[in-house]
């Protein structure tokens, strides 16, 4: 008999840790989430594996690795605000919420939309928000303590950061492929956010992102 616990447990030693993701609550978090009752029936034997689990739509959940490295990377406080672009499966979303006070996640599909609520019904996110909306039109300013984009941004756009409270942190993965940058931006003041770069990855762009412009010959 498959034991649930023990492959979430491998998980998290075998991949999420090995990734240098040491922060105790990010693991214990990842550890009280369900990950298997986020991922499709037809795809739940890959439920802990160190992939990219397709959800249909064209979309997919991040490996669990990559969502460990941007969790501790926020350093997020129980009283945070969080922001999260792109809800999927609902399952970050839901490590989200073990950690912050309260999280408004934003899907532009509403089919997945409606899925991730069920899912986050079932799994106790009652601090958890789910809304249908093109993140692009983000309009916030200074609303948010955290916010995360699980998807990447081919040309960097400001609107997210401005989204920011003073001392916030923002988490986003900039540039084309074959190799884009994770950054962690804070806000340190009115007009001024600092830059960190984190590690290299590969995202699926956000929809509606902008993009570099073509070369014309």
């Amino acid at each position: 008999m498959f034991d649930v616990q023990s492959a979430r447990r491998q998980m998290i030693e075998q991949q999420v840790r090995a990734w240098d993701v040491l922060d105790l609550r990010v693991l214990e978090a990842m550890e009280r989430v369900p990950r298997e009752a986020f991922v499709p029936e037809a795809f739940r034997d890959l439920a802990f594996a160190d992939m990219n689990v397709p959800l249909g739509e064209g979309q997919s959940m991040l490996a669990p690795k990559v969502e460990g490295r941007i969790l501790q990377s926020l350093d997020i406080a129980p009283a945070d605000r969080a922001l999260e672009v792109g809800t999927g499966s609902g399952y970050f979303a839901a490590c989200l919420g073990q950690l912050a006070r309260s999280v408004t996640s934003l899907e532009i599909r509403p089919t997945l939309a409606q899925a991730a609520t069920a899912n986050l019904r079932r799994t106790a996110g009652h601090n958890i928000t789910v809304e249908v909306m093109d993140a692009m039109t983000i309009t916030a300013d200074g609303e948010y303590d955290v916010i995360a984009l699980t998807a990447s941004l081919p040309v960097y756009d400001p609107c997210f950061e401005r989204a920011l409270r003073i001392g916030g942190r923002l988490f986003v993965v900039v540039g084309p492929e074959p190799v884009m940058e994770a950054r962690k931006v804070t806000r340190a003041g009115h007009g001024e956010w600092l830059t960190e770069s984190l590690f290299e990855t590969v995202m699926d762009p956000l929809d509606h992102a902008p993009t570099p412009p073509r070369f014309v010959f």
